[in-house]
């Protein structure tokens, strides 16, 4: 790689080690169609990858991110967490500060499990069906 072209990205990417990673990403990428951020000028991938981050036209930290996501196998997915099921507050409870704004302060959470949830909704009648529609 250029000498020249290396001492310039120092002061963007401070560890060489990461800069020859992300620099390699960055080429593998403008191999594979990724668009030029600057003119080729006749150099090869690695050192347009290279003039790429010492002129700053691409974030070294996003070219990070991207390495990272390309090389992981297992990516975790966050699960929605148990939510508490929300008390339905009295009417002397619920007061509406504002037009559209409803006050918080009066809703009371409780924990409740699914098999309570399923007898209470056991309970409830559907409405009347009307064929108007």
């Amino acid at each position: 790689m250029a000498r020249v072209t290396v001492e310039d990205c120092i002061d963007k990417v401070e560890n060489r080690f990461e800069l020859v990673l992300i620099a390699a990403h960055r080429a593998r990428m403008i191999s594979s169609g990724s668009p030029l951020t600057i003119e080729r000028d006749n150099d090869k991938n690695p050192v347009v990858a290279l003039r790429e981050i010492a002129e700053q036209t691409v974030s070294p930290e996003d070219m990070k991110e991207d390495l990272i996501h390309s090389l992981q196998k297992f990516v975790e997915v966050d699960e929605p967490e148990t939510e508490a099921v929300p008390v339905v507050p009295s009417a002397n409870q619920h007061q509406v500060t504002q037009v559209n704004n409803v006050d918080d302060s009066a809703v009371e959470f409780d924990r409740m499990s699914e098999e309570d949830l399923l007898r209470g909704l056991e309970g409830l009648v559907p409405p009347e069906r009307t064929d108007d529609v």
